[in-house]
């Protein structure tokens, strides 16, 4: 079965750093990209729903939007001003290949933050579950409040694994992640001048409803690193299908999650 279409519930709020070729228990090899089942898991969750209001509230003239590592284009869709521009700076194909497809796309930019040529100033900056959070955020800072007056950054507040997508249906000493909630690793590496005034929090939930729960349990195995005869993948299968909820259109999983908005400039 292949995963494309797959209404998954991803776990590791920053599995948008890379494309990885996962070799799955299935008799072909498949290429698994993490950012496509990221950007299918918020088609199907609540996040928007509880961020949107949060920004809308914070910014409420968004204006012109640069929306930096847009992904699937969900959030900054929700709050753009229709009367304003839409810019998104993506350098994902896959990513690239579904704003294009959205009703009213954004103007795409295909490059890293680093990279992207922006050639006018706008009025907000968003950015959301981005690697520069943790590795570069005063440089990242910097380079957004280079490109807007308003900058706002959606960052995982809860504790739990912040790497491999599912992570959170697992055990913590299968996937060995630093669980630190995400907020706590920024705050850390930015000075006191540059921490925002206004950080409001949403709890929100991944939901997926998972067709086949042996390949979710073949995925995850695979990406751990374990071997077809690790025992653990037995294990592994039994774990998700208790947490597990039956459902028509197949098995439900949820993970409750927790989100803080750090915004400059309002």
């Amino acid at each position: 079965m292949a995963w494309v279409g797959y209404r998954f519930a991803v776990t590791g709020d920053v599995c948008r750093g890379s494309v990885l070729s996962v070799l799955l228990n299935h008799p072909a090899q498949r290429d698994i990209d993490p950012l496509e089942l990221y950007a299918s898991a918020i088609d199907t969750s609540d996040y928007v729903a509880a961020l949107a209001p949060l920004i809308r509230q914070a910014v409420p003239e968004v204006g012109h939007l640069l929306d930096v590592g847009a992904g699937g284009g969900q959030l900054g869709m929700a709050i753009h001003d229709a009367a304003r521009s839409w810019t998104a700076i993506e350098p994902s194909p896959t990513m690239r290949a579904r704003l294009v497809k959205l009703a009213h796309p954004p103007h795409v930019i295909a490059a890293a933050w680093e990279q992207a040529e922006v050639a006018i100033r706008h009025d907000t900056v968003l950015a959301a579950t981005m690697p520069a959070f943790f590795d570069q955020p005063e440089a990242f800072l910097a380079r957004c409040r280079a490109w807007a007056r308003t900058v706002v950054w959606v960052v995982p507040a809860h504790a739990g694994p912040k790497g491999l997508c599912f992570a959170g249906c697992l055990l913590r000493e299968w996937h060995r992640e630093d669980e630190t909630p995400g907020i706590d690793i920024v705050m850390r590496g930015l000075s006191l001048a540059s921490r925002p005034a206004h950080i409001p929090f949403a709890d929100w939930t991944f939901t997926g409803i998972v067709p086949d729960l042996n390949e979710l349990s073949a995925y995850l195995a695979d990406r751990l690193g374990w071997g077809p005869s690790d025992g653990r993948r037995e294990q592994l299968t039994a774990h998700l299908a208790r947490q597990a909820k039956r459902q028509e259109a197949g098995h439900r999983l949820d993970i409750p999650r927790r989100s803080a908005v750090l915004v400059w400039g309002q």
